[in-house]
């Protein structure tokens, strides 16, 4: 976990740091920015848990179904998440709930949040 402010308690896991980093490591938004996003998409997973749990109780044959659902509706725009905050929250909530990495779309690996 990353933390790149002292003054700041939130800390920012590396997994979701590699989203603003380009190839060498170095942030492409200010970290302000970066702990911004990261809060939104953490208070996103956390939130996405009772409703997952009770699509799969209800209406979801897999584990894997619901997340990829899920996964096509944040990546639809009006979420306001990039396509990799929408693989993060994601694999975030799989995390959560104790539930396998689903493969994704467009994703040559997975990796836990």
């Amino acid at each position: 976990m990353t933390n790149m402010d002292g003054d700041n308690q939130i800390v920012v896991p590396p997994s979701f740091v590699q989203l603003y980093s380009d190839a060498r490591g170095r942030l492409r938004e200010t970290m302000e920015t970066v702990r911004e996003r990261y809060e939104l998409c953490e208070d996103m997973a956390c939130a996405l848990v009772e409703q997952a749990q009770q699509i799969y109780h209800r209406e979801a044959p897999s584990e894997a179904g619901v997340l990829s659902g899920i996964h096509a509706a944040l990546g639809a725009g009006e979420t306001g998440l990039s396509g990799a905050e929408a693989r993060w929250v994601t694999l975030r909530l799989a995390e959560l709930l104790g539930w396998q990495s689903p493969a994704l779309p467009g994703d040559g690996a997975v990796s836990p949040p």
